[in-house]
């Protein structure tokens, strides 16, 4: 498995970014896939999930503003973040929904501040 994220940076309050994971080493298709995010000094918490059906959920802040997309043909799932809060400042990984290997990418910074 490999998992390599982007598209992370410096956004101003209420500015818009979007993330991209590249997946490699699995059957992306037949995966649920989700994104997660990690606040300095706090755990890793779940931001989004969408299903092989492209049914999504969001986690409760997050809704109407992010945005949880794949393109199966090019074994990537991407995070749409509208405006964005200080609050969402974090670094965000992408991952198979569900995985126990204890595998993460490098991730990638968003940094949301005036």
């Amino acid at each position: 498995v490999q998992l390599v994220e982007s598209g992370g940076g410096l956004v101003q309050p209420g500015g818009s970014l979007r993330l991209s994971c590249a997946a490699s080493g699995f059957t992306f298709s037949n995966k649920y896939m989700a994104w997660y995010r990690q606040a300095a000094g706090k755990q890793r918490e779940w931001v989004a999930t969408i299903t092989i059906l492209l049914t999504t959920t969001y986690e409760e802040s997050v809704k109407g503003r992010f945005t949880i997309s794949r393109d199966n043909a090019k074994n990537t799932v991407y995070l749409q973040m509208n405006s964005l809060k200080p609050e969402d400042t974090a670094v965000y990984y992408c991952n198979v929904y569900g995985n126990t290997s204890g595998y993460w990418g490098q991730g990638t910074q968003v940094t949301v501040s005036s």
